[in-house]
Formats: structure tokens, C-alpha cells, sequence
């Protein structure tokens, strides 16, 4: 078993090392990876999501490695039987991680350089190994053999049958013509000479055990905008604490000096904008709210920032956009892919090619150098990160990452709403008390934040200001709770006149709807 685990060890070091050289994609962790979220269903990742949010990759990880030990601990009872077992198991599994690395959307031939190396170095890692537990074998059964003056061990039988020592001492016979040590045919009696007994010898040196440790050891805020409320969501979120929802198992770290966005497809004129062109570019700062589609409902992947970014429907008019054109399909630096409607793009919101958020660049994690921002649609149609090409296309003729998937082709912003506090964790006082929380409807605004306690009447919250109708929006209603158990629930109304609907839905296709509900004890 630990031939198995060694091996597996020093195959993965390896491929590790030389994908530190090529290049993460050729990784076979995060490329069996990447399959892994490829074809995960819909039910699935949003359980994932769901249990294990912003951790969700390194639990993928951490689940692969433990299925990649199993296995290796049998490949390694396989090699012990016979080498070319385990050889075999390593070979499958190098196909495997090979296949996983050509299915890759941005994937060349040299990322399966780390694949094959790391093979190599566990098959030769394998093969020592064995060859140094079978020394240590021989040597093994070389020690049950006594130690006799004068004698000379006989060449060994086949398995089950020990030969005699050869040039062995009859028995001295003693009374009764018996030997000291008992009857000479009783089970496991040990024949020596007479006269006293030599010492045993000291044990003998033993390489192959040796050889085996060996070998193992060397392979081994706005203002107005924030009600001053504990436990209530801040209307801007910290870059620290904004959700992240993607599909890279190692952040894409680019270097804006090679960074080109590529603009084509149905254009007048193709473009093609360097970090420094895009800097040299009219900025625009604008807050606005980005939510996740695989937000539950009143789920934490939602947050608000301050974004600073150059329009994006100012470098679509400078390429010229040719009529029948209905999408942008946008591809990461990774390979993902979103389908963002060119008439949203295109209706005067502030959609961004983003440079900075909460005024810093932008984090490696949402999108450094640059990535879009586009209010009113869910992140999986709006928000690539790490985005270096905007094809001008239809939603007939390409499908963004998620829609083949089972994901809706278009997805705008459901109006929800969240209560942030009481969270139901602790038990409340009863008498005066606030429930409070944030709303939102992106590119609509919300106009109003209504609470219930027990199914009973709808109470209209107080409302925070905003400086626009693209973030989310801070509300608090004041109660007089009464000892015993309550139902707490709330539901948003935006500025089209339409409220948030009762009816529970899942996240997919397009996003989960119903109340947001909290349950707690006043006394």
C-alpha cells in the first residue's frame, strides 16, 4: 500500500513541478478537475454551492486526492503481487489524467508534458520501490535459516517445500537413544549437535529494508446609503468577503502587459485593446450589484462594490455592431464562456469592462486585469472574469459555458429579498426589536420592503437611499415581538409596480424565487 501512495506522491510532485513551468492547465489535478465541474449536473453544483460555498473547489480537490490515495494504495498491493499490475493501474491512470487535460477548452500539447513526466517518475519511483521491498524479502527469509558452525546452506526448493540444511550433524542419541530436545520425529523439533549450544549469531545487516525506507524518504460606501444596524449586510461589501462563484480550480493569474482583449465576430471593425489602452480609456465609477444565479434564496452569493471600468457599449459602437447581432459571447482567460445580451449592453446601464473594485485593482480572484460588470443580469450571463474575447454573435449560433448545461440562455435579475437580522441563531427579548435586511432588482430599483410576523398583515420597512437603481437596498421595520415562537418573512416590490412572487422555486434554470422566511424565539 505504501508502494502505492509513494508513487502516486512522486507522479503528482512531478506533474505539479513541470505544470509550474508550462503552465497550470496542464495540471492533472486541476484538469480532472475542471472535467469534474464540466459535468457535474445542475443539482449537484448547486448542493455544492450550497454546503460548501466559497470552499467548494478546495473540497473537489481534497475529494479527488482521496479517491486518487484509494486508489493508489491497491495499485501498490497490485505491484507487490507483480510489478506489471501496478504498472498497468499507473498507465490508466495516466489516461485518465490525459484524456482530462484534452478536453480542456484552452488546452495544447505541450500541457500534457506534466501528465507524462509525472508518469515516468512514478513509474520508476514503482519499480525501485518494489525491487527494494523484494531485497528486503530475501533478506528476510535469509535470517530463518540457524546459524550453524560449518554449515552450508542448501539452494532453496520451490515454495512449500524447505529443503535440509545441507552438512548438518546427526542427532547424538541419549537415553533411550532420543535426542535431548525430544523425540526425533516430534513436530518442529530443532536438531543440533551435541555439546553446548552456539550462540545465535548476531542478525545480519538488512539492505533491502533499508533500501525501501531510502527510496521512500527521497521520493517522498456610500453615504445615506447604510443603516447603522448590527448584523445587517454593509452596502458595499469588502473585496475580502464578495462571494466568488467560478469555474477555476487555480486562479488565472495574467500579466497586464501581455493582456489583449479581442473584439469580432458580426463588427464593422475587429479590435483588439491592450491593459494600456483600456487605461487610457474614459473611466466611469459606478456601485452595483452583482448575484450569483445559484443564490437560494437568501443566499450570501450577492454582494455590492464600487466598480471602475470603461463602457463596454463604447467599444462595441467604436467595432460597430452589424445588424441581426443578439449576443456577446465573452471567453476567460480559462476557457469559460458567457452569453450577454448585446441589447442590454446597449440600452445606456453601466455595463463595464472593469479595472478596479472598492477602489483597488481588481482582486486576482474576480478578475484581475479586467472583467465585465453588466447590472441587471445574473453573474453566469454578465460578470466573466479574467475575459480577453468578445465574440458578436446570436444565442441561435453560440451557447455561453452554462446553457448546454441546463441553464437558462438569458437570465435578468429576479427582485428578492434577504433578512439579515434576527438570523434566528439566538433567543430575543421581547418587546421593541428590528428586523432588517437588504432587497434587490437590479437595473429596476426596489421601491418597497414589505414584513409579516405569522402570516399575518404586510407592514412597510424603511427604506435606505441609494445612489442608483443597480445595487441592492438596506431596509429595516420595527417590531414588538411577544414571547413565544415567530415566522418572520419578506418580500420586495420594484420599481416596475411588480413584488417579489410567494412561489417557491429552485435556482435553475434561471434563479430561485419565494420569501425569505426566519424562525425565531422571543421571550
Amino acid at each position: 500500500m505504501a508502494t502505492g501512495l509513494i508513487t502516486a506522491f512522486v507522479a503528482l510532485g512531478v506533474a505539479q513541478l513541470v505544470a509550474g513551468i508550462t503552465g497550470p492547465q496542464g495540471s492533472p489535478v486541476v484538469a480532472v478537475g475542471g472535467a469534474a465541474i464540466d459535468s457535474t449536473p445542475p443539482p449537484v453544483k448547486n448542493f455544492a454551492i450550497s454546503a460548501f460555498g466559497p470552499h467548494d473547489k478546495t473540497v473537489l480537490v481534497a475529494g479527488i486526492l482521496v479517491v486518487l490515495a484509494v486508489f493508489a494504495a491497491l495499485i501498490g498491493v497490485a505491484a507487490m503481487r507483480r510489478l506489471g499490475y501496478g504498472m498497468a493501474g499507473l498507465g490508466v491512470f495516466t489516461l485518465i489524467g490525459l484524456a482530462a487535460v484534452a478536453t480542456r477548452p484552452d488546452h495544447s500539447a505541450i500541457d500534457t508534458l506534466p501528465v507524462l513526466v509525472g508518469a515516468a517518475a512514478g513509474a520508476f519511483a514503482m519499480a525501485r520501490l518494489v525491487r527494494a521491498a523484494a531485497a528486503d524479502d530475501q533478506a528476510a527469509s535469509a535470517q530463518l535459516a540457524p546459524a550453524i558452525p560449518g554449515a552450508t546452506p542448501a539452494a532453496p526448493g520451490p515454495p512449500g517445500h524447505p529443503e535440509p540444511l545441507a552438512g548438518a550433524a546427526a542427532p547424538a542419541a541419549g537415553a533411550g537413544g532420543q535426542a535431548d530436545d525430544g523425540p526425533p520425529d516430534s513436530p518442529g523439533a530443532s536438531w543440533v549437535p551435541s555439546g553446548p549450544r552456539p550462540e545465535p549469531a548476531a542478525a545480519p545487516p538488512q539492505p533491502g529494508r533499508r533500501a525501501f525506507l531510502i527510496t521512500s524518504s527521497v521520493v517522498v460606501g456610500a453615504a445615506g446609503a447604510s443603516l447603522d444596524i448590527k448584523g445587517l449586510s454593509p452596502f458595499i461589501t469588502p473585496n475580502s468577503a464578495f462571494y466568488r462563484v467560478d469555474t477555476a480550480i487555480i486562479l488565472p493569474e495574467v500579466d497586464p502587459a501581455s493582456w489583449q482583449l479581442r473584439i469580432h465576430g458580426m463588427v464593422d471593425r475587429e479590435l483588439t485593446i491592450t491593459f494600456d489602452d483600456l487605461l487610457r480609456m474614459p473611466l466611469t465609477e459606478d456601485y452595483i450589484t452583482l448575484c450569483c444565479v445559484s443564490n437560494p434564496v437568501a443566499g450570501p452569493y450577492i454582494g455590492n462594490a464600487k466598480w471602475l471600468g470603461a463602457s463596454l457599449a463604447s467599444l462595441l459602437r467604436s467595432a460597430g455592431i452589424k445588424a441581426g447581432a443578439s449576443q456577446l459571447l465573452c471567453t476567460s482567460t480559462d476557457g469559460f464562456t458567457s452569453g450577454t445580451p448585446v441589447q442590454v449592453v446597449m440600452d445606456g446601464r453601466d455595463a463595464l469592462l472593469a479595472v478596479a473594485m472598492n477602489g483597488t485593482p481588481l482582486p486576482v480572484a474576480h478578475g484581475f486585469p479586467a472583467r465585465l460588470v453588466v447590472p441587471g443580469l445574473y453573474g453566469y450571463v454578465s460578470a466573466c472574469k479574467w475575459v480577453t474575447d468578445i465574440n458578436v454573435t446570436t444565442f441561435a449560433d453560440a451557447q455561453g459555458y452554462w446553457v448546454p448545461r441546463g441553464w437558462s440562455q438569458q437570465a435578468p435579475i429576479k427582485t428578492e429579498s434577504r433578512i439579515d437580522v434576527p438570523n434566528g441563531s439566538a433567543t430575543l427579548p421581547a418587546g421593541r426589536t428590528q428586523v432588517a435586511g437588504v432587497a434587490w432588482a437590479q437595473h429596476k430599483g426596489i421601491d418597497a420592503v414589505e414584513v409579516r410576523v405569522d402570516r399575518g398583515p404586510w407592514h412597510r420597512a424603511r427604506l435606505a437611499a441609494v445612489p442608483g437603481i443597480d445595487t441592492w437596498r438596506q431596509w429595516v421595520w420595527d417590531w414588538d415581538a411577544t414571547p413565544g415562537s415567530h415566522l418572520i418573512e419578506a418580500r420586495a416590490t420594484d420599481a416596475t409596480g411588480y413584488t417579489q412572487t410567494a412561489l417557491q422555486a429552485p435556482p435553475e434554470p434561471n434563479g430561485a424565487t419565494g420569501y425569505p422566511m426566519v424562525t425565531v424565539s422571543a421571550q
